[in-house]
């Protein structure tokens, strides 16, 4: 705290006066500190409110640290799952390929198939008009 110090000197009157006339009979405080005294109770008022702001930030700082975790715990979850889906639709994606194949296969035995039908038709065709 700073300490006021006064720019002029106390008259040579007060400076004289005896130490029982410089002082409040009831409390005992001296008249000559009561200003600086009124004024450390209202820097003690100044920091009390500064205090309870702080504390203020101590509380939301726990709070926010709180969410700051929860939320770190859910990215964990979703990174998670992300991995889950990602291999799923891996999979998924692998055995639509492999279908994809089969269903590739099976055209060209069915484009074979008819070939061969169609030769079966013609020879069967021929066959019957040489017996007719």
């Amino acid at each position: 705290m700073d300490r006021h110090i006064p720019m002029h000197a106390l008259p040579e009157e007060i400076q004289k006066m005896l130490p029982e006339e410089k002082v409040c009979k009831y409390c005992g405080v001296s008249y000559l500190i009561l200003h600086e005294f009124k004024a450390m109770e209202e820097k003690v008022k100044a920091m009390e409110k500064e205090m309870k702001f702080y504390q203020g930030s101590v509380d939301r700082e726990k709070r926010l640290q709180e969410k700051l975790h929860s939320l770190n715990q859910e990215l964990e979850q979703y990174k998670i799952d992300s991995k889950s889906k990602t291999e799923r639709i891996y999979d998924v994606g692998m055995q639509l390929k492999n279908q994809q194949n089969e269903f590739q296969k099976v055209e060209k035995q069915l484009s074979h198939l008819q070939d061969e039908l169609k030769i079966k038709y013609r020879q069967s065709y021929i066959f019957r008009l040489c017996f007719c």
